[in-house]
C-alpha cells in the first residue's frame, strides 16, 4: 500500500489527481484542508481516505503529525505566502523523516519563458510569480527529494496530451490542460523514483503564442 499526503487536497488538480488515484486499490490518501466541505464526496467518504483538517503555517504540529508514516507528500498549495508554507512543509518532512515531496509551482519562476508570452505571464501573475518562485526555492534548497512542477496556464480541455521541459531550458507553449498536469501529477505518485530533484516544466505541445488560446 503507497501512502499519500496531499496538502491543498481541495483544488482543481489535486481533486482531479484524487478521482485517479481512488481508482488505485493499492494507494492511501491523508487529505489535508482547510475547507473540508470543498472536498467532493466519493472522495471523502472513501475508506481508503482521511480527511486532516490544518493550516500548513498555522498547524504545524498538526501537519508533522498527517506525514509521519507517509511514502509521499504531493502539496499544491497557493498564496501570497508560499516561502512560509515551503518552509513549514520542508521542516514537517524533515522532522516526520518523509523524504519524498511533489511541490507545484507556475510557468516563469526563473524567467524562463520567452517573447512576448514570458511577458504576458509576468504581468497577469505579478507578486504571485514571486510568491511562486520563493516557494520553489525553499524546496530546492532543501535536502528533500523533490520533484517541481511548472504549469503553463490551466484549460479545461478533456484530453491528456503535454510536453515536458527541464529546468535550464526554454519553456514550451503557453497552456495545458488540468487533465494532464493531473496525469503526469498521478504517474509521478505511482513510481515515485521518476524526476527526483528536477524542476519540470509541462504544456500542451504546439500551443506557442502570446497568450493562452482562452485568453
Amino acid at each position: 500500500m503507497k501512502k499519500v499526503l496531499i496538502l491543498g487536497a481541495s483544488g482543481s488538480i489535486a481533486t482531479l489527481v484524487e478521482e485517479n488515484l481512488i481508482e488505485d486499490s493499492q494507494v492511501q490518501m491523508t487529505l489535508l484542508v482547510r475547507h473540508p466541505e470543498r472536498l467532493t464526496a466519493a472522495i471523502r467518504n472513501d475508506n481508503r481516505v482521511t480527511v486532516v483538517v490544518a493550516d500548513v503555517i498555522k498547524d504545524t504540529t498538526t501537519l508533522t503529525q498527517a506525514m509521519r508514516g507517509q511514502d509521499l507528500v504531493y502539496a499544491n498549495l497557493y498564496g501570497a505566502n508560499l516561502k512560509q508554507q515551503g518552509q513549514a512543509v520542508v521542516q514537517a518532512m524533515q522532522t516526520a523523516k518523509v523524504d519524498r515531496l511533489i511541490w507545484i509551482s507556475a510557468n516563469g519562476i526563473y524567467g524562463e519563458v520567452p517573447g512576448k508570452y514570458g511577458k504576458w505571464n509576468q504581468q497577469m501573475l505579478g507578486s504571485t510569480l514571486d510568491a511562486y518562485a520563493a516557494g520553489a526555492k525553499v524546496v530546492e534548497s532543501s535536502s528533500l527529494a523533490y520533484t517541481i512542477i511548472r504549469p503553463a496556464w490551466f484549460s479545461d480541455k478533456e484530453t491528456i496530451n503535454y510536453e515536458l521541459t527541464q529546468k535550464g531550458q526554454t519553456f514550451k507553449g503557453t497552456e495545458v490542460s488540468r487533465k494532464s498536469v493531473a496525469a503526469y501529477i498521478g504517474t509521478l505518485i505511482l513510481d515515485d523514483s521518476q524526476a527526483i530533484k528536477q524542476s519540470i516544466g509541462i504544456s500542451e505541445p504546439h500551443t506557442e503564442g502570446a497568450k493562452p488560446s482562452f485568453y
